[in-house]
């Protein structure tokens, strides 16, 4: 397995995953617009410390299930309805509009130690990388071995503290845009995991 192709998909899935607005990246766009783009970058490094941990154990968990042909395709036709009904969730966001960002807030608090701990209560994270993991595997796009999982590890931290950065360093004209940007990245993500759907259908039942 190509080393570089891993962290190639573990940017991109990190990355993708976290563009949509959420509580993670409106916290980095508010903590930027409070207490500067430096805060907002110590925020974002301690948010994606934690993606290690949590790669790991999604590592740990899908290998596992990998060595149970049984697990793994009761989980493969699970993942056709998970994503029929994330691409369903994510068009009806795309009809919403502009996202709050004031529900945290952010005077007087740590932003390294905030990160971790958004990070850490993120009860999707682990989750998040399983499946995004599984998928891979199901097409043969993933290999086990340390220097592999490490390669993947290393680019969804990235991936992670990138699209952070970037909401911090761009938050003045997030904010402004808020409501376009959410309808038109839903909207794309109910595409791909749509089509993810499709693709999934055919490899198990075509």
């Amino acid at each position: 397995m190509n080393i570089f192709l891993l962290f190639f998909f573990g940017f991109m899935f990190s990355f993708v995953g976290s563009i949509t607005p959420s509580m993670l990246n409106m916290t980095a766009l508010k903590i930027s617009l409070e207490k500067g783009k430096l805060a907002a970058n110590k925020y974002a490094f301690g948010v994606s410390l934690m993606i290690i941990p949590q790669v790991i154990i999604a590592v740990i968990l899908t290998k596992y299930i990998a060595q149970t042909p049984t697990i793994l395709e009761t989980i493969e036709k699970a993942g056709i309805v998970v994503f029929i009904a994330l691409s369903y969730y994510f068009y009806n966001e795309s009809k919403k509009g502009k996202i709050k960002v004031d529900a945290v807030k952010t005077k007087s608090i740590n932003p390294l130690l905030t990160g971790i701990s958004l990070s850490v209560l993120n009860m999707f994270g682990i989750p998040f990388f399983s499946g995004t993991i599984i998928t891979l595997d199901v097409f043969n796009l993933f290999s086990f071995d340390f220097v592999s999982v490490f390669f993947f590890i290393l680019g969804s931290v990235l991936g992670t503290f990138y699209i952070l950065f970037l909401y911090g360093k761009f938050a003045k004209i997030i904010q402004q845009k808020t409501g376009k940007l959410t309808k038109d990245i839903n909207l794309i993500l109910s595409i791909i995991t749509g089509l993810v759907a499709v693709f999934t259908v055919v490899k198990l039942f075509i």
